[in-house]
């Protein structure tokens, strides 16, 4: 999967999903290019997402930055709030956050419509 270069905004929740989230990150270092020498964490200093690791594990824990980074066939908008989300099926409409209230008010009117027709 391919990803968009970082504006500054979302520069800066990456580095603070590195700092936070990543396994590999250790006072600025990276664990894993760590070969003898003190290696800094190449996340932090770029302003693309060059480090696979973090692509792979880290950045699909926040998934608005997710959506808004990847290029992918399956992105879709919310039918209620407009914002980007990648979408696991193909009636997907809503994103995580919309898709709870509009089911619940789904459920709302058709317990509404069969409570209505009961005590009739």
């Amino acid at each position: 999967m391919r990803f968009r270069r970082l504006t500054s905004k979302n520069h800066r929740k990456v580095n603070a999903l590195v700092r936070g989230l990543c396994c590999n990150y250790v006072d600025g270092n990276c664990i894993l290019l760590d070969n003898g020498d003190v290696c800094k964490c190449p996340q932090l200093i770029s302003f693309s997402l060059n480090c696979k690791w973090f692509r792979s594990a880290v950045l699909p824990n926040d998934k608005d930055l997710y959506a808004k980074l990847a290029i992918s066939d399956n992105r879709k908008k919310c039918a209620v709030c407009g914002k980007e989300f990648i979408s696991s099926a193909n009636k997907a409409k809503y994103c995580d956050k919309c898709r709870i209230t509009v089911l619940r008010k789904q459920k709302a009117e058709y317990q509404r419509k069969y409570r209505s027709r009961v005590e009739k």
